[in-house]
């Protein structure tokens, strides 16, 4: 299965556009969208860039960022978007998703506290599952910022070292675009696309295991 990872929108109609008319040719499976689709905007923003991923006619899956308007979530429930606090199957893959970010000193609009994260993991995770996320999980090269703190989500953290999920993509954190590992897992931030940022991930269904990473650029 080929992945195409991209996070950190923010309301970039045109940077939308441009990777979709690059995937046009492109082969790949599936795209996933880790939040943060418009910057504080509502469901019209984020029906303007979705659109032009939805043209490519290739199953799309997203969650919500914790910059996306408050409408946003509802926008991507009726347009069969939506993985937040759900799990999908793809070709025989699960993907799980965890919308929002885990709390900021800024009172973002979608902020979860720790607890409510792992809720929404422990109810929707299974064995051998793909995990989408806004936040990235804690003390990794995907949650540094600038100033070298780390400020991912602690919960996200702990249920992978304990679970051992073989692949988290994440964004949230603009400059910790990264590969990282946290034992068996595999952690990709693929950058902002409003930065141009993206990834292509080759994800083996078999084995349950990230074959190769490209974080790349529009």
């Amino acid at each position: 299965m080929r992945i195409v990872a991209i996070t950190d929108i923010h309301g970039r109609s045109e940077r939308a556009k441009k990777l979709a008319e690059i995937l046009k040719e492109e082969k790949f499976d599936i795209l996933l969208i880790a939040g943060d689709i418009t910057n504080f905007q509502g469901r019209e923003k984020a029906e303007e860039i979705l659109t032009h991923f939805l043209s490519l006619q290739k199953p799309v899956l997203s969650v919500f960022g914790n910059c996306d308007g408050r409408d946003v979530p509802e926008f991507l429930r009726e347009a069969g978007l939506l993985l937040h606090d759900r799990r999908m199957e793809i070709k025989g893959v699960g993907i799980v998703g965890v919308g929002g970010s885990n709390r900021t000193p800024f009172g973002t609009i979608w902020e979860l506290r720790e607890d409510e994260i792992l809720a929404v993991l422990e109810r929707n995770y299974r064995k051998g599952d793909i995990i989408l996320s806004h936040a990235p999980p804690h003390r990794t090269k995907a949650d540094r910022v600038r100033f070298g703190m780390h400020v991912g989500s602690k919960a996200l953290r702990e249920f992978i070292e304990k679970n051992k999920p073989p692949l988290v993509i994440a964004g949230h954190i603009h400059e910790a675009r990264s590969v990282d590992n946290l034992g068996e897992t595999f952690v990709i931030n693929p950058g902002p696309l409003f930065r141009g940022y993206y990834a292509l991930i080759d994800f083996n269904v078999e084995r349950r295991k990230v074959e190769k990473v490209e974080l790349t650029r529009l």
